[in-house]
């Protein structure tokens, strides 16, 4: 079932790049997780400026691509929050958690196509 609307994810998508970015600062990330969190933050905002939907700005990244990053980075955070002997604590909850977010996000997402009900 497909509930959120292009319009609707990116505005998570900037709330999105918002919660990465002000992760170090609120949860103490330092090291990795901390140049992690804003290398992703961003990653994420580049490709929502990017991308051909409403609230992109320069719409040459189609919204298939956007999808099938989303997809690939989700499950990779959160394997890589369980795998990754680096991180600790509030970081690999935070990493883990934001990964099923951005796959539930991806799941429940149009992502251009036409809602058939």
């Amino acid at each position: 079932m497909k509930i959120i609307s292009d319009h609707a994810h990116g505005i998570l998508d900037y709330a999105t790049v918002f919660i990465f970015a002000s992760a170090p600062y609120l949860l103490g990330l330092t090291g990795v997780a901390m140049l992690a969190s804003y290398a992703l933050a961003g990653i994420h905002l580049a490709m929502t400026l990017f991308t051909n939907m409403p609230p992109g700005l320069i719409k040459v990244v189609p919204m298939k691509l956007h999808s099938f990053v989303e997809l690939c980075v989700g499950p990779v955070l959160i394997i890589g929050a369980l795998a990754f002997p680096g991180l600790v604590g509030g970081a690999r909850l935070f990493f883990a958690l934001m990964g099923a977010v951005i796959f539930l996000v991806w799941s429940f997402s149009h992502y251009g196509q036409t809602n058939h009900v």
